[in-house]
């Protein structure tokens, strides 16, 4: 236990810049005993041990999340998720709550699923350093890739939800790809972001999502 007034020592310090961060209780546990992690692939390979299967990666910190579900066909529910991440312990901290997030209570309906949001995912991870949010960007683009894998090789093709249509503000219609043109074009603030596509000016619960969407494609294409 911290005593008041006394700071936590960082866990990590960048020699080349001096930045340093603190990860939670939570993160370093996930980090240290990852949870539902695909060590070694089945016999007979993944295609008979699960339905469907996502990846994605980043440029911008160079993890590459690996995701596999298998499907409660009857109830339309994630009933395992297996992983493999390459990467810091912020992404294999992510995608291990992750996987205990959409499988715990006998599993989650993919509906829910889908709206999942990075800030959902480090509200239970009790935060993350502003420089890892990516880490949970990441995080639900995978599951999101899995799911959809599942709708095209299940025919139901009208559930797709790619990334790039994905709306963030259903008032102004904002979408992430949106979000993404405006900080290329050179939009790198909230502020500046708003500016040109109005987004959370009226509904201002994305702002949270808009905000973490603003520092991943900041990094990724401006590091």
């Amino acid at each position: 236990m911290i005593k008041k007034g006394k700071k936590k020592k960082p866990d990590v310090v960048n020699k080349y810049t001096g930045d340093t961060w603190v990860y939670s209780k939570e993160v370093a546990e996930h980090f240290f005993n990852p949870q539902n992690i695909l060590l070694n692939p089945p016999n007979g390979g993944l295609k008979n041990e699960f339905d469907a299967e996502g990846m994605v990666g980043s440029p911008a910190c160079g993890d590459v999340m690996r995701v596999w579900l298998k499907i409660d066909k009857k109830n339309d529910k994630i009933k395992k998720f297996k992983w493999r991440t390459f990467g810091c312990a912020s992404a294999i901290a992510t995608t291990s709550i992750l996987s205990v997030m959409v499988t715990e209570r006998g599993g989650m309906k993919i509906d829910k699923a889908l709206k999942l949001r990075p800030q959902d995912i480090v509200k239970r991870l009790g935060s993350l350093p502003d420089r890892k949010i990516h880490c949970s960007v990441l995080g639900d683009k995978a599951l999101r890739a899995a799911i959809n894998n599942w709708f095209k090789k299940s025919s139901q093709i009208d559930r797709i939800v790619e990334d790039e249509n994905r709306i963030i503000d259903p008032q102004t219609k904002t979408t992430e790809k949106d979000i993404e043109e405006a900080v290329l074009e050179g939009a790198t603030t909230l502020t500046a972001v708003q500016k040109r596509t109005k987004v959370g000016i009226g509904y201002s619960k994305c702002i949270p999502q808009v905000e973490e969407l603003i520092r991943f494609y900041r990094e990724k294409y401006f590091k």
